[in-house]
């Protein structure tokens, strides 16, 4: 059986043991590639160079046990395999923090940021920056600024380290511990820009995750009843922390409709992703303004 053959008939079993996919892959025969690939040792992007390989008797056991694997747990595969991509770049992972996976990835890699910033940009925030790569990947981009790696997990930034130092970038990349905003506002830092991919799942949503979502820390998905829990406090807060002209990026997922309801007069610049144009938005610094002070203006509600 040669190395395609292979896929096809493990992609079979993946679709008949009716597992879910969404963490690096969309359909099964690209799961089973993933995996196969990684337990032959084979580049993940090389699959034509290798597709008529024959494999061995072992090696098909190999790639079958993983699958086994797979199935049996409903783990994401990079769970199994320690290692995810974003946008061609490789990083560790494991349960202590979600898979990597934000469209935010896409915003940095293609440029669709970088009109909104400016020469003088300089301090950047991943907030919420579980196993970090955000946090790599706009360092990777932006030669030079300054990242921090914010988040409430101590053990999704023991993860956030180990690819910190795996890519090289210790000198440039600063990790911090703490609830929302809240240590940046107490240091009195002040940022260009915030990335931030948080936890936005509604409650209905949450009890209706596939095994696979559920693997991951609930902590970094559950947002509250409407999924705007974090959101709230995030905006509320984010007027202290960024610079004037600074823009904060915000990945809400499939919430656009809960967003919406929750900030009525908040003006956005809605991103166009690889899944369209409703996960990702931009915020000003000024329309977070703006939108403060009208609720300010309007005062309590009275009966």
């Amino acid at each position: 059986m040669n190395l395609l053959n292979c896929i096809e008939a493990q992609a079979a079993r993946l679709s008949e043991a009716g597992v879910s996919f969404g963490h690096g892959t969309a359909v099964a025969f690209d799961e089973a590639a993933w995996l196969a690939l990684w337990a032959l040792g084979l580049p993940l992007d090389q699959l034509d160079e290798h597709e008529a390989q024959e494999l061995s008797a072992e090696q098909q056991a190999r790639i079958g046990e993983l699958i086994e694997q797979r199935i049996a747990t409903r783990k994401p595969a990079a769970y199994l395999t320690r290692e995810a991509w974003l946008q061609g770049v490789p990083f560790y992972v494991d349960e202590r923090a979600i898979v990597p996976r934000s469209f935010i990835a896409e915003l940095i890699a293609d440029a669709s940021i970088d009109s909104w910033l400016s020469g003088q940009t300089t301090e950047v925030l991943d907030l919420c920056t579980g196993n970090g790569s955000l946090a790599v990947l706009a360092a990777m981009a932006w030669p030079e600024v300054q990242v921090d790696g914010l988040d409430l997990s101590a053990e999704a930034l023991e993860v956030a380290r180990i690819n910190v130092d795996k890519h090289g970038l210790q000198a440039r990349i600063r990790l911090i511990q703490g609830d929302g905003l809240a240590p940046a506002i107490a240091a009195g830092r002040r940022y260009d820009l915030i990335l931030c991919n948080p936890p936005y799942v509604n409650s209905q949503a949450m009890s209706a995750l596939p095994a696979e979502y559920r693997a991951e820390p609930e902590l970094a998905l559950a947002g509250g009843t409407d999924g705007m829990d974090f959101i709230r406090r995030l905006l509320a807060d984010a007027p202290a922390v960024l610079k004037p002209h600074g823009v904060l990026l915000l990945e809400i997922g499939n919430e656009r409709p809960f967003f919406e309801a929750a900030f009525p007069e908040l003006e956005a610049a809605w991103m166009e992703t690889s899944s369209g144009a409703d996960q990702v938005l931009l915020i000003t610094e000024e329309s977070l303004n703006m939108n403060a002070n009208k609720n300010n203006n309007q005062g309590p509600a009275t009966s």
